[in-house]
C-alpha cells in the first residue's frame, strides 16, 4: 500500500518516506596547477628625470619618455592595371544586368497592369451596353422588330 495510486498520493508520509531517495554527492576535481603569482618588476633601466621650466617660471619634472614609434607599414603587393579593369568590368557588367532585369520585370508588370485595365473598361462598358439594351422598358420611344425570336430595339439609347 506503499505505492501512490493517483499524483495527490504523494503527501502521505507512508508514501513520501518509503520513496527511494538517491543523494548525488559531487566529484571533487583534480586541483589546477597555479601560475606563479605576479610581483611588480622595475623595468631594465630606469628613464632618467628631466625638469622643464615653464615661461612662467614653474618648474615640471617628470621621465622622458620616448614617443611610440609606429610599426612599419607592410607594402602591399602591385595589383595590375589588367586585374583591376577586369574586376571593374566584371562588377560594371552584373550591374547591368541587374538592372536590365529589373527593368523588364517593371515593363512585364506595367504590361499586365495596361492588359487589366483594358479587361476592366471592357467589362464596365459591357455592363453599361447591357443595362442600356436590356434595362426597365417601362418608357416608350423606340421599334421594336422581331426576327427570328430576337428582340432589337431601335433609338432605344435616345431618351
Amino acid at each position: 500500500m506503499n505505492e501512490p495510486t493517483t499524483p495527490y498520493d504523494w503527501h502521505r508520509p507512508a508514501v513520501r518516506d518509503a520513496a527511494a531517495v538517491e543523494v548525488h554527492h559531487p566529484t571533487p576535481l583534480a586541483p589546477v596547477p597555479h601560475a606563479a603569482p605576479l610581483v611588480p618588476m622595475q623595468p631594465g633601466s630606469i628613464p632618467a628625470v628631466t625638469s622643464i621650466v615653464l615661461p612662467d617660471g614653474r618648474v615640471v619634472t617628470g621621465y622622458t619618455l620616448e614617443p611610440a614609434k609606429p610599426e612599419p607599414v607592410a607594402t602591399k603587393p602591385a595589383v595590375s592595371r589588367t586585374a583591376v579593369n577586369i574586376a571593374l568590368g566584371g562588377i560594371g557588367f552584373g550591374a547591368v544586368c541587374g538592372g536590365l532585369f529589373l527593368l523588364t520585370t517593371f515593363i512585364a508588370a506595367l504590361a499586365a497592369l495596361v492588359h487589366q485595365l483594358i479587361i476592366l473598361a471592357a467589362v464596365i462598358f459591357g455592363g453599361w451596353v447591357a443595362v442600356q439594351v436590356f434595362g426597365a422598358s417601362g418608357h416608350g420611344g423606340g421599334n421594336t422588330f422581331h426576327i427570328r425570336k430576337a428582340v432589337f430595339k431601335r433609338n432605344h439609347f435616345g431618351g
